[in-house]
């Protein structure tokens, strides 16, 4: 069976190109995917871009051009909870899309995307991650140890953790402590980006099994910009060194 694989942004990308093997390239929908093998696993790799749009096309093309079974997106993310730092992992359990919902009062009202509370209502929010595939995802990384940070990162010889939970997705890239605080607060959110939430909304009308893996890169405040530079190689390594150390319990799960 073929795994999705999608990133958002070089720094992600050439962590994975750099050991695909008899790999071929197509181009779709002005997107790139590499087809090949990585460790032994038959997968598709491709350049999503960022954003949820950008995100359904190619994780749509990925279900139905390229018979992917399970799809994975991999990559950095800034952190929301006060206990991270950067550098952890944070594996989704749950995705959450922030910033759709019904505005009143002139604030958001989270709702599950493709309802609103008076046109289709539901008592859904967020998309789950299949329980066996949570399951098997945590049996394989028990006991893994990922190499200490840089010293530069600011958290001296600690090492990176692995933190499952929520996942929020929205279009825009957070550079503010207290709307990082509030998201944190108002959904219980481990970790934000651009993408997951749109990767678990295509999976399911697909009926495919999906995960999002994500290394902290910044910490979403005032400084995420200029630790999302320093930090987002490092970060990146980490994610994609987590995906491969998974690959075998992927392609288990796709081929049910």
């Amino acid at each position: 069976m073929t795994i999705g694989v999608m990133c958002a942004i070089p720094q992600e990308l050439a962590q994975l190109r750099s050991v695909l093997s008899d790999a071929q390239r197509h181009e779709l929908a002005r997107t790139t995917f590499d087809t090949g093998e990585l460790d032994a696993h038959r997968v598709v790799l491709a350049a999503a871009g960022m954003g949820k749009v950008n995100t359904g096309l190619v994780a749509t093309l990925l279900a139905d051009r390229f018979r992917c079974r399970i799809i994975v997106f991999t990559g950095v993310a800034g952190g929301l909870d006060p206990e991270l730092r950067i550098g952890d992992i944070v594996i989704a359990d749950r995705v959450v899309q922030h910033d759709f919902g019904l505005l009143i009062d002139e604030r958001l009202q989270p709702y599950q995307p493709g309802h609103v509370p008076f046109i289709n209502p539901t008592e859904r929010l967020g998309f789950p991650v299949a329980a066996e595939l949570m399951e098997r995802v945590k049996r394989r990384l028990e006991g893994i140890h990922l190499p200490p940070l840089s010293a530069v990162a600011g958290v001296g010889s600690r090492v990176p953790r692995i933190n499952y939970g929520t996942i929020l997705t929205g279009d825009q890239y957070l550079h503010c402590a207290r709307t990082r605080d509030r998201l944190h607060d108002d959904f219980g959110g481990l970790a934000i980006e651009m993408e997951g939430g749109a990767l678990a909304q295509i999976c399911e009308s697909f009926g495919i099994p999906w995960l999002v893996i994500r290394a902290l890169s910044d910490l979403a405040g005032t400084r995420s910009g200029l630790d999302f530079n320093r930090f987002a190689d490092g970060a990146a390594a980490s994610s994609a060194r987590i995906l491969r150390w998974l690959l075998p319990v992927l392609d288990a799960v796709a081929d049910r």
